[in-house]
């Protein structure tokens, strides 16, 4: 069906063009090509997706074949782009000073399918989406075959903030490549973010797609659709994660980034200057997606800690997943139960009696099971406690733990030592509740660690604790490392690590690796280590 629709949408190509070019066109020819190129004064040119580009065999192009094509199709919008009805062609055009089209780009529009089989799990968890990827690598067809798998497979409300019609193509009716979503045009691109807006507020979407997300204004409207539950699948300006932080206009999809002053001791526990960039807020979206080529694609699978770790300069990978692979979405069996726990254990155990009888029939089973469940099961309100750092050790020991903001909801609270005094108002509520409150000295993850041993109860010799103990001398060791790599990037030729496990010696390898740095394991047994040099020293790592 793919096939006998695109010959129909390159038969709709073939109508507007000059017969010189026109004659050049099939379908054989035309299998690979993304864009037909016509400039005054030059020779027609077919750019196939291989890079190759096909100079045709006929005379220039001139006024006259420009003139041909542009009275053919719809008028040019403020941003220089036209379509043709129907299809998902592409007409851009290309004006001299005085206004005057002197060459016209013309996108071939094509349905591909099979494009997003390599992440359709990750677009099955109704979760944010933000692609990301160089021009031509193949966003807009994924955002395509997205809108149409949510829409028709999922069964829930899309609607697409159609810019340029390039997902849905030209025209009133949209292309069928979009399934049963709905689009939204937009008359000029400086309107997208109030259309964003609009969808929200009059046509009660669960999922909103936007292609190109480029100012700030649309990062803010990207935000506040997020805010208000519905799911955004996007694309943004940008090659990489790394170079979208860096970006003042768009580093809101991610979360932004703020200049943040340590105290003396963080500075020297972190082994870095008192000035730092951290995460201001949550991202906007939790899942990005860099499309590194038309068939692999790199994918953070949490954007908050994806952002945290490249700001600190620890060594992150990406999920990597290849176009022409399937991958099984991953169950969260263990997850579920509790979630659906969390909402009603409240009024369950508010409507029930804390000894039941034996041969209750309402409460025998179901009682058991979800207190069960709730014991292993913790809220913590967190007051003046760095709530990064939380998250990061709940999820680093894999805790049955959720941070609330409710402190009618938690079951535990952690607080600042330092802010208690006087009497605060939230710890006087959680007095009312009788709710236990431990206290942390500082905002330090070896601090918190502690505190929230001591709260969930967890011994020494649980085996929780041998991996919180990993993770701790994994931190120590990579921050070492950032010091050692600062050192050698200021002048300094040779420094020699402390030794670590052969894990942890790993992730120090990947971290000089990334500031293009050499390093070599040496050393046996227990004093095996990591050397890094720098430029001069290079023929001693041999």
């Amino acid at each position: 069906m793919s096939n006998i629709q695109f010959h129909n949408d390159l038969d709709k190509m073939a109508e507007i063009l000059p017969e010189k070019v026109k004659r050049h066109i099939t379908y054989e020819r035309m299998e690979d090509v993304i864009e037909i190129v016509l400039d005054i004064g030059r020779t027609p040119e077919i750019r196939h997706s291989s890079g190759k580009i096909e100079y045709l065999d006929c005379t220039f192009v001139n006024e006259e074949d420009i003139n041909y094509i542009t009275e053919r199709i719809q008028p040019f919008t403020s941003d220089n782009r036209s379509g043709i009805p129907g299809t998902l062609h592409r007409i851009s055009a290309i004006r001299n000073r005085q206004g005057k089209i002197i060459g016209l780009t013309l996108r071939i529009g094509r349905v591909v399918t099979g494009t997003i089989a390599c992440i359709k799990d990750f677009c099955m968890l109704n979760k944010s989406i933000l692609f990301l990827g160089r021009p031509g690598v193949g966003k807009t067809t994924k955002l395509r075959e997205i809108s149409r798998l949510v829409a028709d497979e999922l069964g829930k409300r899309v609607v697409i903030v159609d810019t340029s019609n390039e997902i849905a193509g030209d025209g009133d009716v949209p292309h069928p490549a979009i399934g049963h979503a709905r689009r939204m045009q937009v008359t000029q691109p400086e309107f997208q973010k109030d259309i964003m807006i609009e969808a929200v507020e009059n046509h009660t979407p669960e999922v909103i797609v936007v292609d190109e997300i480029g100012t700030e204004a649309e990062a803010q409207a990207a935000r506040t659709i997020a805010e208000r539950g519905v799911m955004l699948i996007a694309t943004a300006h940008g090659n990489s994660l790394e170079n979208l932080i860096k970006n003042p206009t768009l580093s809101d999809l991610v979360g932004g980034i703020q200049s943040v002053t340590l105290g003396d001791d963080e500075a020297k526990r972190r082994a870095s200057q008192k000035t730092v960039l951290e995460r201001e807020k949550q991202p906007t979206f939790d899942i990005v997606i860099e499309i590194l080529d038309r068939n692999t694609l790199a994918v953070y699978k949490d954007t908050a800690e994806a952002v945290d770790y490249i700001l600190r300069g620890w060594p992150i990978r990406p999920e990597i997943r290849k176009v022409d692979q399937v991958y099984e979405a991953k169950t969260e069996e263990n997850k579920s139960p509790i979630l659906e726990i969390n909402t009603k254990i409240t009024k369950l155990e508010k409507k029930i009696s804390p000894e039941p009888a034996q041969d209750s029939l309402k409460f025998s089973f179901s009682r058991q099971k979800y207190v069960e469940e709730v014991k292993k099961f913790r809220k913590i309100y967190l007051y003046a406690v760095s709530r990064t750092i939380v998250e990061k050790i709940i999820e680093r020991l894999d805790l049955n733990v959720e941070i609330t903001r409710n402190i009618d909801e938690a079951d535990i609270v952690i607080a600042h030592k330092d802010f208690a005094k006087g009497g605060a108002k939230v710890l006087s509520t959680a007095n009312d509740y009788r709710l236990p409150i431990y206290y942390i000295k500082t905002n330090s993850m070896a601090q918190i660690q502690k505190v929230i041993k001591d709260a969930l109860q967890i011994n020494a010799d649980n085996s929780q604790s041998t991996l919180q103990g990993y993770y701790d001398d994994a931190e120590r060791a990579l921050d070492e490392a950032k010091a050692a790599i600062n050192k050698i990037l200021e002048g300094v030729d040779s420094i020699e690590l402390t030794p670590q496990n052969q894990q942890i010696r790993k992730l120090q390898h990947e971290l000089v690796e990334q500031h293009n740095l050499q390093s070599k394991s040496i050393g046996e047994g227990a004093n095996r280590h990591l050397r890094i040099v720098g430029g001069k020293d290079f023929k001693n790592l041999n």
